[in-house]
């Protein structure tokens, strides 16, 4: 059982991020835990890229992966909307606790996933990274981006927000993996396209444009499913 291991300490760097965050938020520093989540969401890709190229894969990787996975896109994100909510004068106060709701489907999508076989390719439900890049995006769109801030930081809708991914975290949505066993066009052709409109979509409207984006990954994935065509 091999512990120290490159993909491992990655992992960790994840892990590490997310504790950061917790504790950026409760020092109100919001747009620094967002940050730190980016930085996770890169660390996250890595491990499991590094694992495949050296080729040192391992039950307790995927494991560790979870287990980093659930502080840093499960905890973080619902703490990030637990003092949105508490700085609001939303009555009763104890609603702000539903935020919670979502770390714990969270843990449940992540425990799935590890004892799913379903899963090696694709997802079912919608992944705990892209959850949490959609709540990153809230201090700035908050702070830059006016009637959209506004929006975003109404209690209720940050509620209605927990409620309605927490289901899509469990559903029965068969969704397309960023996994790349190699880089060809030919293999990956989906990927490319989703990836591109992506970084296109960021151009033109910067962070407003993640939430448009995860939208557009299940539609596709959707549509994709619908045709029966082979995901590629």
């Amino acid at each position: 059982m091999k512990l120290f291991t490159l993909p491992n300490f990655i992992t960790l760097g994840n892990l590490i991020c997310g504790c950061l965050g917790i504790i950026m938020v409760f020092n109100s520093a919001y747009e620094n835990a967002s940050i730190l989540m980016l930085v996770a969401l890169i660390l996250d890709f890595l491990d499991g890229f590094v694992a495949r190229l050296l080729k040192i894969s391992s039950e307790i990787g995927k494991q560790l992966d979870s287990l980093a996975d659930v502080v840093t896109f499960g905890v973080l994100p619902s703490i990030i909307i637990y003092k949105l909510i508490e700085n609001s004068d939303i009555q009763p106060e104890y609603l702000k606790y539903s935020a919670f709701i979502m770390a714990g489907a969270s843990a449940l999508r992540l425990a799935k996933f590890n004892i799913d076989t379903r899963q090696s390719d694709s997802f079912i439900g919608l992944p705990t990274p892209a959850n949490g890049m959609i709540v990153a995006t809230f201090p700035f769109l908050i702070n830059d981006y006016g009637k959209i801030g506004e929006i975003v930081n109404n209690p209720w809708a940050l509620i209605c927000y927990v409620l309605v991914f927490s289901f899509l975290l469990n559903a029965e949505l068969p969704l397309f993996a960023l996994k790349f066993k190699n880089f060809s066009w030919k293999d990956n052709k989906m990927k490319f396209i989703f990836l591109i409109a992506s970084v296109l979509l960021i151009l033109a409207f910067k962070l407003a444009a993640v939430p448009l984006i995860i939208l557009i990954y299940i539609l596709l994935s959707i549509a994709v499913m619908k045709s029966k065509k082979p995901i590629s």
